[in-house]
């Protein structure tokens, strides 16, 4: 079986870890200080302006939602924007979001989904706004779709004349860039701008670079103010203290991320439904597969592919909790291998792919037995010449 190799190279892999230490160090909210935290930066340039932000459940002062921090200070926050997943961070991943208001805030604020119907504020949305405040946790991967509203909310912004600042927070991938350059041929939501699938920038980095590199439409630049994080540089593994979307619920599952929602263009199911999303793979065809699960609905997955059904395959947290922290990489074997164990190969990747890929080429690689050597290669000089246009934009010490 294809496969059989995948939990042997797991449990060597886990005592190599004796012999592969990381150099990074390991960090978690008590070692930093995020933007939102540091008010000083910030704060007068939101006294007695018209403020609308752009906030999750990751949001947080300390273990305060920004918004209610900054009213509490006296801040007018007149509107909200929400992305995937809603204001709350409970929505299914594609999930139609709709605009709402703020259950918890005295004052019901208005929520402006970017999520569904639109992903993009418009004129009106902005119309007697003073400043955009972004601040969301990110993870650092390309078809994580906040970056995506980090990028169309500074277009706005800069169509609008309205001033933009990004409250930064670390990214718990920042640690090192891999994958391929986005073939803007390929571009949709989940995949703006050319840009690598781990590209190891936090979002503040992220907004200097769409500013500088002049990407947003028709080469605008916006009004774009930056607080950076106090504690944190690139060397460090950041543990996130609250989950980013439903679908991530541990660090086990956001390492495993960039590697596994390549499955997500394929019939293989990464375990929504389950209390291991991220970190299980598989489908009802693999019997011979060592690991079983059944998906069912939860929250954040209430319709999960293979619902009821039971599902062969692997459990690769251990993978996701201990290895990436050392071998800092896509992983293109168990692509490889699932494909190789399914029965029908016609039928394996769906149009999906070539969007979470941000490239043709890709699936056609793996489906004609291409090395990760020779699929590596492929990705030059585009990937060296990202590494150089991200520099230009770091805020902190690079790894």
């Amino acid at each position: 079986m294809a496969l059989a190799g995948i939990m042997l190279l797991v449990n060597c892999s886990l005592k190599a870890q004796i012999i592969a230490k990381s150099d990074f160090n390991t960090l978690t909210s008590a070692d930093v200080k995020v933007g939102a935290e540091r008010m000083e930066q910030y704060i007068d340039l939101l006294k007695n302006k018209n403020v609308a932000v752009v906030v999750n459940q990751t949001s947080l002062v300390k273990k305060t939602l920004l918004v209610d921090t900054l009213l509490s200070l006296g801040i007018h926050i007149t509107k909200i924007f929400a992305p995937e997943h809603g204001f709350y961070g409970t929505a299914d991943a594609g999930a139609t979001i709709k605009n709402g208001k703020d259950k918890n805030a005295s004052s019901s604020i208005k929520i402006v989904s970017l999520y569904g119907k639109q992903n993009k504020p418009t004129a009106d949305d902005l119309k007697g706004i003073d400043v955009v405040v972004y601040d969301i946790q990110d993870v650092g991967v390309r078809f994580f779709t906040y970056i995506s509203t980090l990028h169309l909310v500074m277009e706005a912004c800069a169509e609008n004349n309205k001033k933009f600042i990004v409250l930064d927070r670390p990214d718990p991938n920042g640690f090192y860039v891999d994958g391929p350059v986005l073939d803007t041929s390929c571009r949709s939501f989940v995949g703006l701008d050319p840009v690598p699938i781990v590209y190891g920038m936090t979002p503040a980095e992220y907004a200097r670079m769409l500013n500088g590199e002049k990407w947003l439409k028709d080469g605008k630049q916006c009004d774009l103010t930056c607080v950076s994080v106090q504690g944190y540089t690139h060397k460090d593994l950041y543990e996130l203290p609250v989950k980013p979307s439903p679908n991530l619920p541990n660090m086990s599952a956001i390492y495993l991320y960039p590697s596994l929602a390549l499955f997500e263009g394929t019939v293989i199911s990464v375990g929504r439904g389950t209390d291991m999303p991220f970190q299980v793979i598989g489908c009802p065809e693999l019997q011979n597969a060592p690991y079983t699960f059944t998906p069912e609905s939860k929250s954040g997955a209430t319709d999960p592919p293979y619902k009821g059904l039971v599902c062969h395959g692997y459990d690769l947290h251990d993978f996701g909790s201990v290895l990436m922290k050392n071998f800092q990489k896509l992983y293109f074997f168990w692509l490889k291998g699932t494909l190789k164990d399914y029965p029908d190969k016609t039928k394996f990747f769906n149009n999906y792919f070539k969007c979470l890929a941000g490239t043709n080429t890709l699936q056609k690689q793996i489906e004609q037995g291409a090395t990760d050597e020779e699929i590596r290669k492929s990705w030059e000089p585009q990937l060296s010449n990202f590494r150089t246009i991200r520099k230009r934009y770091l805020l902190y010490t690079d790894f």
